[in-house]
């Protein structure tokens, strides 16, 4: 009776340092009285975990959060400033977009603050102003940004599939403390829907301060890349479109080529058609103004778009060459003494009649 005594007369209020968020009851055994029948009454216990506010790993979790986050303002926020703007979110950036078509709902699903005039983003103070803008629009968007909302040293991005177009606009018509980098993510949200690992990320540091801050901004941004598993590739603007008309725009070339022509699927189809396949099904989901500007903007895409002319022509004489020395075999049977004449080159004379080859068995001084 005594411990039954004890055991109730405990107030949870009473003790505060017992005072816990989790609720737990123990039941407490009675000694037995034959006069009263046995029951159990129980003991409640509220606690809250004390080492909460302690949590080192936590602090240091969020410390490492702040020190490598950027806020970076995606400025395009269409299909491409999504897709990337997903992989930004993996790594715990804050983002900011602006785009003029209202895409609020959407980014609010993402996690994004969508603004719907720059000057409201802009003053946010972004670390990061990234371009994510059709090649057609670029310049029309630089020269209408408010930049004197931003910091004066504040970095711009470029992620288009040119690079000495928007090199030349950034230049142009950015204030002289901003920091340029010229990003090419050679992949799109197809290619790399699955994954980023191995694919090819080409970037240009144009101008970069000297500052520590500045230095490690851009290496943080870069970073996110990185991390992601791309294959950072270093090259100048002018290096990357002499290889890019070479590669991505052949590729969307062939693509739009291939789609206008009908490509299907059938039953037998080989690995080689398989390729086709997904090459018209990467392709065909970009814009045009996307291929055209690759066109428009790169100085040596006309040249392969000359040199895959040629080369289709060329395929097409070597086919109807052949076919026609099929039907001339046919016409004039297949015998060497026709090929002879025909590969020996006939020479005039003077009164305009031919000088015959001479034949195998006699000599060319009548003999």
């Amino acid at each position: 009776m005594l411990l039954s005594s004890a055991t109730s007369s405990l107030n949870p209020q009473s003790l505060p340092f017992l005072s816990f968020s989790h609720s737990i009851s123990l039941p407490l055994p009675l000694l037995p009285n034959p006069c009263r029948p046995t029951h159990f009454p129980s003991f409640q216990i509220n606690c809250i975990d004390a080492a909460q506010p302690f949590d080192y790993e936590s602090h240091l979790k969020n410390h490492y959060i702040q020190s490598t986050s950027l806020k970076i303002a995606i400025l395009g926020f269409g299909n491409f400033g999504q897709f990337l703007s997903k992989a930004f979110l993996r790594h715990h950036h804050t983002l900011l977009a602006y785009s003029r078509t209202n895409y609020a709902d959407l980014a609010n699903q993402l996690g994004v603050s969508f603004y719907s005039d720059p000057n409201d983003l802009f003053e946010q103070h972004p670390d990061v102003v990234l371009l994510s803008t059709s090649i057609l629009s670029t310049e029309t968007l630089l020269q209408k940004l408010p930049f004197q909302r931003l910091r004066r040293n504040t970095l711009f991005v470029d992620v288009l599939s040119v690079k000495e177009f928007p090199r030349n606009l950034f230049l142009k018509y950015l204030p002289p403390d901003f920091d340029i980098l010229c990003t090419h993510p050679m992949f799109g949200p197809e290619s790399g829907k699955a994954s980023w690992a191995g694919l090819p990320f080409v970037y240009d540091k144009v101008r970069i301060g000297d500052g520590e801050n500045r230095v490690k901004r851009c290496d943080k941004f870069l970073g996110i890349f990185e991390k992601e598993g791309c294959r950072m590739v270093e090259m100048s603007c002018m290096e990357h479109d002499k290889y890019a008309a070479g590669s991505q725009f052949v590729t969307h070339t062939m693509g739009r080529v291939l789609e206008k022509f009908g490509l299907e699927s059938s039953p037998i189809n080989t690995k080689g058609y398989e390729t086709l396949l997904n090459l018209v099904e990467n392709t065909k989901g970009d814009s045009f103004d996307l291929y055209y500007g690759l066109f428009m903007y790169n100085q040596n895409a006309l040249e392969q778009l000359e040199r895959l002319d040629m080369a289709f022509e060329s395929i097409k004489k070597d086919l109807f060459g052949r076919l026609h020395e099929v039907y001339r075999k046919q016409l004039f049977g297949d015998n060497g003494e026709m090929d002879k004449k025909m590969n020996l080159p006939q020479k005039l004379l003077g009164n305009g009649s031919l000088i015959e080859p001479p034949l195998d068995n006699v000599r060319q001084d009548g003999s």
